[in-house]
C-alpha cells in the first residue's frame, strides 16, 4: 500500500514487487489513497487489482470512510498480509489492518526517519509497536531504527530495491543534449531538494571544468531548489525538468554524481549504474551498499566539495579507469539488484511472517 501510484521511487518499487511476485504463491492487491498515475495503469495491465481508499487527509472524515472501505476490502478478499510501503500508509494502514484482525501487518522504512521529525516520527514509533515486522531497503536504515528508535533487530527485514534491467541498461536510446559536443557529461537525476546536496555538486563542477574543455553538467529533476541552482549555473549546465523515462538521460551521462547529505537506498543511483554511468556518491546511508569505493565507483565524504572535485578530476583525466568502474557497477546491478531478486526477497519475508501467523 502507498499514498499514490505516480512518479516516485517508492511507487515504482511497490509496482515492481506487485507485478513480479510469484503468482503461484501470492495473489497481490494494491491499495492507495488516490490511484491516479501511470503506475496504476501498469498494475491493472498486469492483472493486479487496485483499491482506492479516497483518503485526502489523515485528520479528516475521509480517513474514517477510507478505513471502513479498507476494512471491507480486507474481509471481502480474505487478505492475509498487509504491507505499508510509505510513511502515510505506515500511519494509516497498519492500525486499520490491525483493527480488522489481518493476520500479518508489515510497515516499511525506505528513508531515514530524520526526514520525518516531530509528531510524525513519534507516531511512527507507535506503529512500530503494533506491526509484526518492518521492511527496510538498506542496512543503514536498519541501523538507524535500532540505534535511534529502539526497534529490535528481530522485527527488521532487509529487501533491497530492484531494477527492471531490461529498461535500465546500457543499450537503448540516449537523450539529445543541448550542446554541440561534450568531452564528458557529469550528471544527476533527483528531486531538487536541500538534502540532495546539489550545491556541493555545483561547486565541485565549477572547480573541475576549469582548464578542461567540453565538460558539461546535466541536472534532471524538478523541485524547490531549481531557481537558485539555475542562478548558480552557466552555459555548461543544463537543467531538464523531471522525466518519467529517465533511462535515456542516464545513458547520456559519463559520470553520475549523488552528493546526498542523507540517503537510504537511492533508486537513481541504481538506475545510473544499470545504464552504464560511472557512479560517484557521498559516503552516507545506503550509498556504500551500492558503490564499493574503487571497485564499482567512488565515494567521498558528505559535503566535501574538494574531495568530490578531486574524484571527478581523476575520472575525467583517466577515461579507461572511469569506464572500468562503470562496467563493474553495471555488472553489480545485474547480479544483485534486479526486480526479480527484490521480489524473491520480499516474497520470502511474506512467507516467513505468514507461516508464523504474525
Amino acid at each position: 500500500m502507498a499514498r499514490e501510484l505516480g512518479l516516485g521511487g517508492t511507487e515504482r518499487q511497490l509496482a515492481e514487487i506487485a507485478m513480479a511476485l510469484d503468482r503461484e504463491q501470492f495473489e497481490p492487491h494494491v491499495g492507495c489513497f488516490t490511484d491516479g498515475g501511470f503506475r496504476a495503469k501498469e498494475l491493472r495491465a498486469a492483472g493486479v487489482p487496485i483499491v482506492e481508499l479516497g483518503v485526502r487527509s489523515l485528520v479528516s472524515r475521509s480517513a474514517v470512510a477510507g478505513a471502513r472501505r479498507m476494512g471491507a476490502y480486507l474481509e471481502r478478499h480474505g487478505i492475509g498480509l498487509v504491507h505499508a510501503f510509505d510513511v502515510p500508509l505506515d500511519l494509516f494502514a497498519a492500525p486499520v489492518a490491525r483493527w480488522y484482525r489481518t493476520p500479518v501487518v508489515l510497515s516499511s522504512m525506505r528513508a531515514h526517519r530524520d526526514l520525518t521529525p516531530g509528531v510524525t516520527r513519534h507516531l511512527l514509533r507507535m506503529t512500530d509497536r503494533i506491526v509484526d515486522g518492518i521492511v527496510v531497503n538498506s542496512r543503514a536504515v536498519a541501523r538507524e531504527l535500532a540505534e535511534e528508535d529502539g526497534v529490535p533487530a528481530s522485527m527488521v527485514r532487509l529487501a533491497y530495491n530492484g531494477l527492471d534491467t531490461s529498461v535500465f541498461c546500457r543499450e537503448g536510446a540516449r537523450a539529445a543534449l543541448p550542446w554541440d559536443e561534450a568531452a564528458a557529461v557529469i550528471g544527476i537525476v533527483c528531486a531538487l531538494r536541500p538534502e540532495k546536496g546539489l550545491h556541493t555538486l555545483m561547486e565541485a563542477f565549477r572547480k573541475v571544468k576549469a582548464g578542461r574543455r567540453g565538460v558539461k553538467l546535466l541536472i534532471v529533476g524538478s523541485g524547490p531548489m531549481l531557481a537558485e541552482l539555475e542562478a548558480a549555473g552557466d552555459g555548461d549546465c543544463h537543467f531538464q525538468p523531471a522525466e518519467r523515462n529517465v533511462a535515456p538521460w542516464l545513458r547520456a551521462m559519463d559520470i553520475f554524481v549523488l552528493p546526498s547529505l542523507s540517503e537510504a537506498l537511492s533508486n537513481s543511483l541504481m538506475e545510473a549504474m544499470g545504464c552504464g554511468a560511472c557512479p560517484v556518491a557521498s559516503d552516507t546511508g545506503g550509498n556504500p551498499e551500492l558503490v564499493r569505493d574503487g571497485e564499482t565507483g567512488l565515494l567521498f565524504p558528505v559535503g566535501d566539495t574538494e574531495a568530490l572535485a578531486t574524484r571527478l578530476a581523476i575520472l575525467l583525466d583517466q577515461p579507461e579507469y572511469r569506464r572500468g568502474l562503470a562496467a563493474r557497477a553495471e555488472r553489480r546491478i545485474r547480479e544483485h539488484f534486479t526486480r526479480e531478486q527484490a521480489a524473491r526477497a520480499m516474497g520470502a519475508i511474506y512467507l516467513e511472517f505468514l507461516a508464523r501467523g504474525g
